[in-house]
């Protein structure tokens, strides 16, 4: 899967990140030639600015989804600071997305936030909506798990998509951290199914996402997580990192 753009890079730092409707569709036609099967996609307003519309998310996606059939398209709930659980339900609920990523401390800021958000994970298994959970450490994976054997979470196969390293490089993503998250849930994988993701920041993307597959998770790559080559360079574009990838596997 390709993560082109984030809610927070701009132009300022790549001029070949994708913020158009149009850049977004160029960028996603290309990644696929370059062996990308699947597009995380994050839109923006007038100025840039990140923005969860179910309205301009349709707008994308009927433009989008007939140009490549049959790929994965997951629009993103983010709230990047800018919008409470209750706003990334309703875009949710309004749009009904296929594909949609969710963040678990995102819909559950504090305890008493987990009865709205059950409700609502109940409500995208009834309305088929398949849910990739974003969970940023092994302390998330455990939380979640704890919920799903509580009942907060239903179902019996789960998407899940692993974070390492961090915006502001305080956190730096290594390969040898991939196994925290891939031993926990192979622990407890009990009853349930779990096709699992991983998306890294900084210099060791490509690297971390290669042990990701070794371990028999998924990959997503791009601009989102980090600009750069396994070997340092800076990347021309969002399809020179899928092509990296591709080649080292």
């Amino acid at each position: 899967m390709v993560a082109p753009n984030g809610a927070r890079r701009d132009k300022s730092h790549h001029p070949n990140i994708p913020l158009s409707d149009d850049e977004l569709i160029d960028t996603v036609l290309a990644c696929q030639a370059a062996g990308a099967d699947g597009a995380h996609l994050h839109i923006r307003d007038d100025d840039g600015a990140h923005l969860i519309s179910a309205e301009r998310y349709r707008i994308l996606l009927d433009r989008l989804a007939p140009m490549v059939p049959g790929m994965y398209l997951q629009v993103t709930s983010e709230s990047a600071g800018l919008f409470e659980a209750a706003e990334q339900q309703s875009m949710m609920r309004a749009l009904k997305p296929q594909y949609v990523s969710v963040a678990l401390r995102e819909m559950v800021r504090k305890p008493e936030d987990w009865q709205g958000a059950a409700a609502f994970y109940t409500w995208a298994v009834d309305n088929d909506i398949q849910i990739q959970h974003i969970l940023y450490s092994p302390q998330e994976l455990n939380d979640f798990l704890v919920a799903l054997n509580r009942g907060d979470i239903r179902g019996g196969h789960h998407l899940l998509q692993f974070v390492l390293g961090s915006y502001d490089g305080s956190q730096v993503s290594k390969p040898s951290q991939v196994s925290d998250f891939s031993e926990l849930l192979n622990a407890s994988a009990k009853g349930h199914h779990f096709d699992w993701m991983l998306c890294a920041f900084g210099a060791e993307e490509t690297n971390c996402l290669v042990e990701a597959i070794r371990l028999g998770g998924k990959a997503r790559i791009g601009f989102e997580n980090s600009l750069c080559n396994a070997d340092g360079s800076m990347a021309a574009s969002n399809a020179e990192r899928v092509a990296e990838l591709v080649s080292r596997l």
